[in-house]
This record gives structure tokens, C-alpha cells and sequence, in this order.
């Protein structure tokens, strides 16, 4: 037995042996030839990241064929492909490229078939790739060269099937040697400029073999259609994708010669192209199309009713139209079993939700930003495939229907639209669900731990702006790890919630207004993700110190709101948003100008003191600059020009000292300048015309400026809101002030805002915007205007020592709401004509020198609320008007030679009153002897005579009788118009 067993135990180590060597005699390595080639190739490039550092002529790295990128033939060992594609590092955020020679030793290749070398840098393509007769696979995208352009010799790459140059920085002119390539199946051209290679499009689509042709943003010329005029001699069956998104070609172009291609064509974009009017019918002759992309055109009406025929369509994309057909009719044009995506974004659909299960294949329904204005069906017929569907930004109302049908949902989106009723139970059958967007609708519930417990595979959650309730203990570990969690604007309760702890991966958290006053616990600071994005604590009671936050992967940053303290702590230095305003935080912000890539800081309203660091030279994207009402002193550094991208800047409640440095000059871009409430001195700036273009506010008031206003002022054209209250400012107001155009056209857009930082699913981009404001000194009190702030136009000069009169200019800035020229030493009549600025609201011209009567176009200012003409040198007699007689007193004090009512003196001429008893008899004698029999013969002929003479005047004549009637409408709507504005009056 152990005999037999012995020799079993050679006969297995004998066959162990053998099938070795045998394996070592088949195994596949190159030939010396193409290994001597490829190290001459490696010694021409430089690899400043080691991508080659396995090509080595060792003992123990001598096969080639295990070289990285390279591919042998298993009989011959001959390379026959070569993939040296840059390659992405995740950790350098950035491709890893070769640089260099391609060098002429490629040639000694003989077998090379297939060369991909996109991604690289190099000096330029050389003539002898044309030389590689065996290639049949070149790949060239996105190659940075120092000596850009196409060699001619690519053309006698006979075998060649595939040619992708994408992203390569061609201009391509001569297109002859394309026409060589007989063999070629796929053409990527993208992103090459090709507007002055008028032939290539006809060029290409004659070649022969062609299967695929890209050529996305191409900068097709213009008079493409006229190239294409020529006969076309590839109309096979084998050229079935076309690529030519982004060309911004009309349908004139595209039109004529695409529909030659209904019988082969599978694959068509045209997305970002300029195709206008309804969608042909012809596309529905397309009888192999499975792909039909239309996105970001002008298209417009239904989809054909031809598309039913469509059998084989899986994907249709038209989103970013002008599709404003009823969604459901929609629904009944589209073949029902094949189509597999729905992309309608972006159009101006209507109409309720049909029950879109019924078709069976489809898989992604994207209808957000539309107008479907009516609710979710009854009842589903059937279980859906659906593993996206996504309806936000519509007018959808109602109830959420049972969701229970869509178990395969990975992603559901219903954000900003009007529904309302429980969201909870919706949930839990939604096993798959990954993306959950419900924010900014009218639910009203509670969540509890158990409604979201088979939500394991969830990564992203919005319930933001509902009226919902999280009640969750604070120990609950959640069965999901989120990467955006949005909670604004739900209870949390008081105690900063403890179930975050378990979330290791999250790089969105926005809690902000959830009702927290508490402090920020310490595991929370610890443990929050390196690669965090957004952090929003803003709008609740949270207190206690912030710490140092060092990490974060571009974050944006927003604790404003709350009761924090301590000094500012060290943020990321990547930081591109830090909004921390309305807090307690103390000290200096000299730490700030570590954050180079900062793009809004909003430090307001807290307790900063120290002097304004003279470091924004490195703000090169600054954008927003607000450090308002904190305790800074000394001057404005001049560093402060570098920011020329800024549109706001606000250092208002400050002790700023000394000029506006002349640096500011170089702000071009800011829209709101405010620095009022400090020491500033010195003159206005001459520059601020030139500069200032794009300025809507100039608010400087509260300072100690001097000198005259400057003419340079005048042409500030978009000028908004012009504040110089409180200062030293003398001389006569500029005539030019009829240059200020903004103050002559009535904005329509009520806020002034900056699009700024926000959650919008993956992207934080612009759901939220910065909103500009701005004090105003309004009826008595400073006032802030935020969301209303463009639709205010003021001007307001008050507080100065400004002499001479008020200009006549003044009343053709048509469009102001709010006149201040109080407290000055102005001199001369008001303005005649002021009864122009119809819009005015506010109007102050008290404590001056003003002489002459209250012009009677005053009368006229229906919105006038506030009326301040008090202590002047004005005489006569106040217009007798429902609007003038409204103010009391006080608008007219301090004027002795005025006179009429409000005030209690009459003017010269009024009436004295009633005369004694007796002659009131006589008169009532008088007055009877006049009512004779001749008095009431005169009154019947009179009569007769104005009745018939009128009347019948009307039924004679069509044209008489429409004006007549015409006109007491007239008088009708006159009258309304009048006890309405007498019934607001008195209201006020």
C-alpha cells in the first residue's frame, strides 16, 4: 500500500514538474526588438510621476509585455498596443501626464495596432505616426502640445478604424487627408475649432466605414448647410451616431441633409444647438433611433404624434426647450414599451400627472422646472421600473399618492412645489431610496426614528422649509451614512442633535433655523469630515467658542445668527465662503488673510475691533466684503483695490479714519459701496465716475467729508440710492443730476442680490443668494432694506451745508421714491414742476432757506406719504388739494407767511364768517322776489330744450352717443380713482 501510494506521489510531483516548464515555454514574452524600441520611446519623455517605472532592462523586468500600458500578441510576443493615457490622482486632483518627444523608435513597432496616448504633454505630433500602416486604433484627446497641429500624413493610416483628437488644441483648415481614411469607423473631433474647415463636415460623412462621428463644440461655421449641398455618397447602413451638441447651429442647417440618414441612424445629438419652432415629424421616420437628444434648443409646441412609431426609442432628451404642451397628451405621443429615459426639464409643460407606469421600461422621468399644476393619480396601475424621477419646481399640489409601486426608486425629487399632508409614512416602503429631496412644500409632520429605519441606503436627504418635526433620540444610531444632510428650517428640538455622531461621511450638514440653543459639542468638531463642503449652523441659539477648523475640501461656511464668541478661529484655508455676521465674536481678523480663496466675507455685526488688514492683494475672486458695525479703526488699507471683482462692500458702524484711498478705483465691479457711519474725511473722489460704472449704491453718509459735491457724480447712470446725509459737504447740488438715469427708470426686480451659496443637490450653487441692503433714513427713523432694496430710489443729501437753489433738473429723475435735502442752507423756490416724480413717497426739503409759494404739482403726488416743508422762508397760500390738506401741521411749521389749511391761519381774502341775523333776512327777502312766474316758465323752456336737445341729439347719432357715453365712464373710473385715494388718507 504505502508502495502505490509512493509512486502516486511521484507520478503528481512528475505532472506538477512538467506542467511548468511547459507553461514557462509558453509563456508569452517580447521580443528584443520592441523592448530595445520602447526604452528608446521611455528615454525621450520625462515622467515626472514614475507612470513608466516598470519599463525597466533588468533580469527580473525584462518581458516588456508586463510593462505598464503595454499588450503583446500571445503567439509573436510582437506589442501590438500601447496605452500611456494620462492617469487622474485623486489625491492631486489633477491628471498625471508624460511630457516630451514621441519618438521615431514607435516605427520599430512593426505589429502596433492600437496607440492611445491621450492626456500627455508633448512637443508636438510627428509626421511618422502616418508611417504606422498596421495601426488601426489612435487615440490623441486631450494632449497638450507646444506645437499645435495635424500632420497631413495621418491620412495614409489606411487600417485606420478610430481617430479621437477630442480636446486636442487643433485649428483644423485643410481636411483633404480625412478623405483618405477608408477604413475609419469613429471620428472624435470635439472641441476642436474647425470654423475654417468649411468641407469637413461633408468630408466626413462620405467616408465610407463611418459609424460614429463626434464633433461637439466645433465652431461649425456658419455656412456648413452650403458644404453639405453636394451629393452624399454614405447612405449606408453603417453610419449610426452623430454627435454635433454644442455647434449653436440653426435648424436651416442641420434640417436638410440629417433626415438623408432616417434608415441608419440609432444615436442623434443636437443638444446646445440653435433649433427653433416645433419638432419635425420626420424625426418619427427614424426607425432604428434609440437616442434622440434635442436639450438647450428653442423648440417649442408638442412632440409629433409620428413619435408613436418610434418602437425601438429608449432615451429622449429635451430639456432646456420651450416644449409647452399638456403633459398628459404628451405622454400619448411617446411609444410606451421601449422608452427607458424621459428628460423633459426645464420647459413649460402643464397639466396634471398622468400615470406613468404605464410605461413598463422606463427608468428616469425628469420633469422638474416645469408648470404641472395639478396632483399626483388616484392610484397607479402597476409596479414601476422607475429609478429616478425627479418633479421639483413645479406647482404640483395635494397629497403624496402610495409610493409603495416604486420600489426600485433610487432617487425621488419633489422639491418646491405645493404639497401637502404627512410625508412620513410615505417612506418606508422606498427600500432602494438613495436621494430623497423634499424640501420647500407645505408638509406637516413628525419623522420619528422608526418612519426612516429601512432607508439604509440613503446618502442624501433634503426636508428642508416644510413644517416638520424630527423626533429622535439623541443616542439613535441611523442605519444610513449620509453625504448631504439638509434640515433647514425643521425642529431639532433645543439640544444639538446627538444622532449626527453615527454620520462619518457627511459633506453637507445645513441645521440651520432648527430651533437649537445649545452648545456645539466637542465630538462634533472632532469628528467632522476632512472633505467637508458646507457647514450651516446659521439661524438658531447656538453659543460657546468656536474652535479651530483646519480641514475641508473648498467649504463654504455659514454660523451667522447665533451667540457665538471667543475670538475667530483658524478656518480652512481653502475656504471660499465664511459668513459669521450677528455673533459676539471678539478680537482681531488677522487670520483672514490665510484664506486667499475667499469669495464672500460676511463678518457684520459683531464686536471686531483692530485695524482692517492690509492684505487683499491675494483676493483675486473676492466678491462679497461686508464688515459692518464692529469696532475697527484706523484707515481704509490701500490693498483694498486689489478686489476688483468685489459687487459689495459695506464698513459701515465702524471708526474708520482718514480718505477713501484712490486704490478703490480699481473696483469696477461693485454695485454697492457702503461706508457711512465713520470718521472718513477729505473730499469725494473725482474717479468715482469712471470707476463705478456698474454702482447702484453709494452710501457714504456719517462722516466728515467736505469740499463740493463733484460733478464726476453725474454720471453715475445706474445709481439707485445716493446717500451724502450728515457730512461737511457745501456748495451748490450739480445741475447734471438729470444724467443719473437710474433714478429715472422704476426698477422691476424688488431685491438687489449676488448669487452666492446654497444647497441645490450635489451642487452648491444657487438656490440661496446673498441679498444686498442698505440704511435708509425714512420717515423719521433709519430703516433697513433688504428684499425690497431695488425697487427703493432715494437721494439724500440732508445734513450738509449745500447752498444755492434746488435745481429743475431734479424733477426728471421721474423714478425716485424718496427725497432728503434737509438741514442744508438752500435758497430759492421748490422746484415748479416737482409734482413730476409721481413715484415719491418721502419728500423733506425742511429746515432750509426756501422762498416762494408750495407749487400747486404737489397736489398731484398721489403716493406721497411723508411730507416735510417745515421751518423755510415759504409764503401763501397752501394749494387746496385731498392730498396737501392729509399732513398735519407740523410739515408746515415754521413758515409764518404760509397760510391755508392744515395750518390754523386763513390767507388774505378768506371769507370773514357769517353776517348778522337781519341782513341775512333781507337777503332771504331778495332771494324770493326773484322766483316769479317768469323764473319758472324760463326753467320748463330750459329744460325742454337741454333734455331734447341732448337726448335726442344721442339717438340720432351713433358716433355722439358712443363719446357721451364714453365720457361719463370717464368721470366714473375718475371719481373711484379719487374716493380711493382720499379712503388711503385717511387710513394714514
Amino acid at each position: 500500500m504505502d508502495f502505490y501510494r509512493r509512486i502516486l506521489s511521484f507520478l503528481f510531483i512528475f505532472i506538477a514538474i512538467n506542467n511548468k516548464l511547459v507553461s514557462g515555454i509558453l509563456e508569452t514574452k517580447c521580443v528584443k526588438h520592441d523592448r530595445i524600441a520602447l526604452l528608446r520611446f521611455k528615454k525621450a519623455l520625462v515622467d515626472d510621476y514614475s507612470i513608466l517605472d516598470s519599463w525597466k532592462n533588468t533580469t527580473t523586468a525584462r518581458d516588456c509585455c508586463r510593462w505598464r500600458g503595454v499588450g503583446c500578441n500571445n503567439a509573436t510576443g510582437q506589442v501590438i498596443t500601447l496605452d500611456l493615457s494620462g492617469v487622474w490622482s485623486e489625491e492631486l486632483e489633477q491628471i498625471l501626464r508624460l511630457n516630451g518627444d514621441i519618438d521615431s523608435s514607435l516605427l520599430s513597432l512593426s505589429a502596433l495596432s492600437y496607440l492611445d496616448l491621450s492626456g500627455n504633454s508633448f512637443t508636438r505630433i510627428p509626421e511618422f505616426i502616418g508611417s504606422l500602416k498596421n495601426l488601426q486604433h489612435l487615440k490623441l484627446s486631450n494632449v497638450e502640445l507646444t506645437s499645435p497641429g495635424i500632420p497631413d500624413q495621418l491620412g495614409d493610416l489606411s487600417n485606420l478604424q478610430t481617430l479621437d483628437l477630442a480636446t486636442t488644441p487643433f485649428v483644423i483648415k485643410n481636411t483633404h487627408w480625412l478623405s483618405r481614411l477608408s477604413s475609419l469607423k469613429y471620428l472624435n473631433l470635439s472641441y476642436i475649432d474647425l470654423s475654417e474647415s468649411v468641407g469637413l463636415l461633408h468630408t466626413a460623412i462620405n467616408l465610407p466605414s463611418l459609424v460614429e462621428l463626434q464633433l461637439v463644440n466645433c465652431l461649425l461655421p456658419n455656412n456648413t448647410a452650403n458644404s453639405l449641398l453636394d451629393p452624399l455618397t454614405n447612405l449606408s447602413n453603417s453610419f449610426s451616431v452623430l454627435d454635433i451638441s454644442s455647434n449653436y447651429l440653426p435648424s436651416s442647417t442641420i434640417y436638410p441633409w440629417l433626415f438623408d440618414f432616417s434608415g441608419s441612424l440609432s444615436d442623434i445629438n443636437l443638444s446646445d444647438n440653435e433649433l427653433l419652432g416645433a419638432i419635425p415629424e420626420a424625426f418619427g421616420t427614424f426607425s432604428n433611433l434609440k437616442t434622440l437628444d434635442l436639450m438647450n434648443n428653442g423648440l417649442k409646441g408638442d412632440i409629433p404624434s409620428s413619435f408613436r412609431n418610434l418602437s425601438r426609442l429608449r432615451e429622449l432628451h429635451l430639456s432646456g426647450n420651450n416644449m409647452d404642451q399638456d403633459l398628459p397628451s404628451l405622454f400619448d405621443n411617446l411609444p410606451v414599451r421601449s422608452l427607458q429615459v424621459l428628460d423633459l426639464y426645464g420647459n413649460q409643460l402643464s397639466g396634471s400627472l398622468p400615470d406613468f407606469t404605464t410605461f413598463s421600461a422606463l427608468t428616469e422621468l425628469h420633469l422638474a422646472r416645469n408648470q404641472l399644476n395639478g396632483s399626483f393619480p388616484r392610484k397607479f396601475q402597476q409596479n414601476s421600473n422607475l429609478s429616478i424621477l425627479d418633479l421639483a419646481d413645479n406647482r404640483i399640489n395635494g397629497l403624496l399618492p402610495d409610493l409603495s409601486v416604486f420600489g426600485s426608486l433610487s432617487e425621488l425629487y419633489f422639491e418646491r412645489n405645493l404639497l401637502q399632508g404627512t410625508l412620513a409614512e410615505r417612506l418606508g416602503s422606498l427600500y432602494n431610496l438613495q436621494s430623497l429631496g423634499a424640501s420647500s412644500n407645505l408638509f406637516q409632520d413628525t419623522i420619528s426614528e422608526h418612519h426612516v429605519s429601512n432607508l439604509s441606503r440613503l446618502v442624501y436627504l433634503d426636508l428642508s422649509y416644510n413644517s416638520l418635526s424630527l423626533e429622535i433620540s439623541l443616542d439613535w444610531s441611523a442605519p444610513f451614512q449620509l453625504d448631504i444632510i439638509s434640515l433647514s428650517s425643521c425642529k431639532l428640538g433645543i439640544s444639538f442633535p446627538g444622532w449626527l455622531k453615527t454620520q462619518r461621511n457627511f459633506s453637507v450638514l445645513d441645521i440651520s433655523n432648527a430651533g437649537i440653543n445649545d452648545t456645539v459639542p466637542s465630538w462634533f468638531w472632532e469628528s467632522l469630515n476632512p472633505s467637508f463642503r458646507y457647514l450651516n449652523l446659521s439661524s438658531n441659539q447656538i453659543y460657546g467658542s468656536v474652535p479651530n477648523l483646519i480641514s475641508g475640501k473648498l467649504p463654504l461656511i455659514d454660523f451667522s445668527s447665533n451667540s457665538f464668541s471667543g475670538n475667530l478661529p483658524l478656518f480652512p484655508i481653502d475656504t471660499i465662503a465664511l459668513i459669521l455676521n450677528n455673533n459676539f465674536f471678539t478680537g482681531p481678523i488677522s487670520s483672514m488673510c490665510n484664506l486667499t480663496a475667499l469669495n464672500r466675507l460676511d463678518l457684520s455685526n459683531n464686536n471686531l475691533s483692530g485695524k482692517v488688514p492690509n492684505c487683499w492683494n491675494s483676493f483675486d475672486s473676492m466678491n462679497i466684503l461686508n464688515l459692518e458695525n464692529n469696532r475697527f479703526t484706523g484707515a481704509i488699507p490701500e490693498s483694498i483695490g486689489a478686489l476688483q471683482y468685489v459687487s459689495m462692500m459695506s464698513m459701515r458702524g465702524n471708526n474708520l479714519t482718514g480718505e477713501i484711498p484712490s486704490s478703490l478705483r480699481n473696483c469696477t465691479g461693485l454695485q454697492l459701496l457702503d461706508l457711512g457711519e465713520n470718521e472718513l474725511s477729505g473730499n469725494l473722489p473725482e474717479w468715482i465716475d469712471e470707476s463705478f460704472s456698474m454702482l447702484l449704491v453709494l452710501s457714504l453718509p456719517s462722516n466728515r467729508f467736505n469740499g463740493s459735491i463733484p460733478t464726476s457724480l453725474c454720471k453715475l447712470d445706474k445709481i439707485q440710492i445716493l446717500d451724502l446725509s450728515g457730512n461737511n459737504i457745501s456748495g451748490n447740488i450739480p445741475k447734471c443730476v438729470y444724467n443719473l438715469s437710474g433714478m429715472s427708470k422704476a426698477s422691476t426686480d424688488a431685491s438687489i442680490e449676488y448669487n452666492a451659496i446654497g444647497l441645490d443637490r450635489t451642487r452648491l450653487t444657487s438656490r440661496a443668494y446673498y441679498v444686498f441692503k442698505a440704511l435708509l433714513q425714512w420717515k423719521g427713523k433709519q430703516s433697513e432694506y433688504r428684499k425690497t432694496l431695488g425697487l427703493v430710489v432715494s437721494l439724500d443729501l440732508s445734513s450738509n451745508r449745500l447752498t444755492g437753489e434746488i435745481p429743475d433738473q431734479i424733477t426728471s429723475l421721474v423714478a425716485l421714491v424718496a427725497v432728503n435735502l434737509s438741514r442744508n442752507s438752500l435758497t430759492g423756490p421748490i422746484p415748479e414742476h416737482i409734482g413730476l416724480l409721481r413715484r415719491l413717497d418721502f419728500l423733506d426739503l425742511s429746515r432750509n432757506h426756501l422762498v416762494g409759494g408750495v407749487p400747486v404739482s404737489l397736489s398731484q403726488l398721489s403716493n406721497l406719504g411723508v411730507l416735510d416743508l417745515s421751518f423755510n422762508n415759504l409764503s401763501g397760500r397752501i394749494p387746496k388739494s385731498t392730498q396737501l390738506q392729509s399732513f398735519d401741521m407740523s410739515s408746515y411749521a415754521g413758515n409764518p407767511s404760509l397760510c391755508g389749511a392744515p395750518l390754523p391761519n386763513g390767507c388774505p381774502g378768506d371769507s370773514d364768517g357769517l353776517k348778522g341775523g337781519s341782513e341775512n333776512d333781507d337777503d332771504k327777502e331778495d332771494d324770493g322776489k326773484l322766483i316769479s312766474s317768469g323764473f319758472y316758465v324760463s326753467v320748463v323752456v330750459g329744460f325742454a330744450f337741454g333734455f331734447w336737445g341732448l337726448c335726442g341729439s344721442l339717438l340720432v347719432s351713433d358716433s355722439w352717443r358712443h363719446e357721451y357715453f364714453e365720457f361719463l365712464k370717464m368721470v366714473k373710473d375718475q371719481a373711484l380713482v379719487r374716493v380711493e385715494i382720499s379712503f388711503s388718507r385717511f387710513h394714514k
